[in-house]
């Protein structure tokens, strides 16, 4: 028996956020978007569409600037150093890896 997809952020924390930078409030929406996908099940989500979200980002993180990658990995090890829940930062280790080139930026 599959579980129901994870509960959003908002679900979870109805604490508002301040954001010490525009950038910070976008990566935060993407890596939640990222890890909602990658945590339904097949049943919850096409396998092929999920598939190919996390793809369209790895393309896109592709077509920024050395600089532009890398400080977006810089701002993705700050929130994976403040995420408290154990699941979504667990996730958040992961994700520069799996967005193929930020892993040569870093």
């Amino acid at each position: 028996m599959t579980g129901p997809c994870p509960p959003t952020r908002r679900e979870t924390d109805s604490t508002p956020r301040e954001h010490p930078s525009l950038p910070r409030a976008p990566a935060e929406a993407l890596t939640h978007a990222l890890w909602f996908i990658k945590s339904c099940e097949d049943e919850q989500m096409n396998p092929d569409d999920a598939v190919k979200v996390p793809e369209g980002v790895a393309s896109a993180m592709s077509n920024l600037s050395r600089e532009q990658q890398n400080e977006f990995a810089r701002l993705l090890a700050t929130m994976t150093h403040e995420e408290t829940d154990p699941s979504r930062r667990a996730f958040s280790e992961k994700l520069p890896d799996s967005l193929g080139p930020l892993e040569k930026a870093v």
